[in-house]
């Protein structure tokens, strides 16, 4: 890699970023395509305050662009010039374009997660989903959710009250009672059935391995598949947990993969072709299995 006065810099804020493998799919990517563009990641704590003074600064030091990680992705819609009106619908961005006086926010978490499903034979359309988590990616979940036909979100979380937000955001835009919020504990109450379960709390994540936000089989049994946006560990408490009552389970490696390569292609107006994109998952997966 060849550094001078004309390489470009982008980054990921966020806390923590040191299980982070952003920095390897992007660095392959400049790699692969001859840019002249470094990745790293900026541990960047606080709240929303420090998070718009994070994003002044990297301004003015000409960075290129910027991924917004856990928890800052609702920090930062707030703090952006502009939105992207995907973005703007879902309240969370993790993605930051450089352009005439600030950033643009956009949100490929979403279309990231749709494109690593729909590569695993995963169906959205008609089923009914238990969403786990209630933060700026679990909100962005619900959306895309929404959008390509859920018949039912069940969405979980410690709090419930927040749930209940994006419940009012969502269920009115689509026109129809799609998102009920409850407790951790509201999947006792819920019909028979066996469901399609996603994971997007930080619970779990590397180093807190043998973690996850519900622990008990009766949850469990009731999914047939598994999704963790999580992806460090390669196989989270969550999809063992799921696995071990008999349904399958999916880690967020591709997501993470698509998703950055849509934010790659943003901020270098290029376009990336699938067969390195399938180069590049190979090669992330062996980075991320070593945990």
């Amino acid at each position: 890699m060849k550094i001078d006065g004309k390489t470009r810099v982008c980054g990921l804020i966020g806390d923590p970023v040191e299980h982070t493998l952003s920095p390897q799919i992007h660095n392959m990517l400049a790699e692969a395509l001859s840019h002249n563009l470094v990745y790293v990641p900026f541990q960047t704590r606080g709240g929303a305050e420090e998070v718009r003074k994070a994003l002044e600064g990297a301004y003015a030091m000409n960075v290129l662009g910027l991924n917004v990680t856990v928890p800052h992705k609702e920090q930062a819609a707030a703090a952006v010039k502009e939105m992207d009106p995907l973005a703007a619908k879902i309240g969370a961005v993790n993605t930051l374009v450089r352009t005439e006086g600030g950033y643009k926010g956009f949100n490929t978490d979403m279309t990231g997660l749709y494109r690593a499903m729909a590569g695993e034979g995963i169906r959205i359309e008609g089923e009914e989903i238990l969403l786990l988590g209630a933060g700026g990616a679990a909100r962005a979940v619900a959306y895309m959710l929404s959008r390509y036909g859920a018949a039912r979100i069940y969405l979980l979380n410690r709090t419930p009250a927040k749930a209940q937000q994006i419940a009012e955001e969502i269920n009115p835009a689509f026109g129809r009672d799609l998102i009920r919020p409850m407790s951790l504990t509201g999947y006792t109450g819920l019909p028979d059935g066996k469901y399609l379960a996603i994971q997007a709390t930080s619970v779990g994540l590397y180093p807190a391995c043998g973690e996850a936000v519900i622990m008990e089989d009766a949850f469990y049994d009731k999914v047939h598949t598994g999704v963790d946006l999580i992806y460090r560990p390669a196989e989270t408490c969550f999809m063992h947990l799921v696995r071990k009552n008999g349904g399958q389970a999916y880690n967020g490696l591709k997501m993470l993969l698509y998703q950055a390569i849509e934010a790659y292609e943003l901020w270098n107006d290029v376009r990336v072709e699938d067969t390195l994109a399938e180069k590049l998952y190979e090669r992330i997966k062996e980075e991320a299995g070593n945990v």
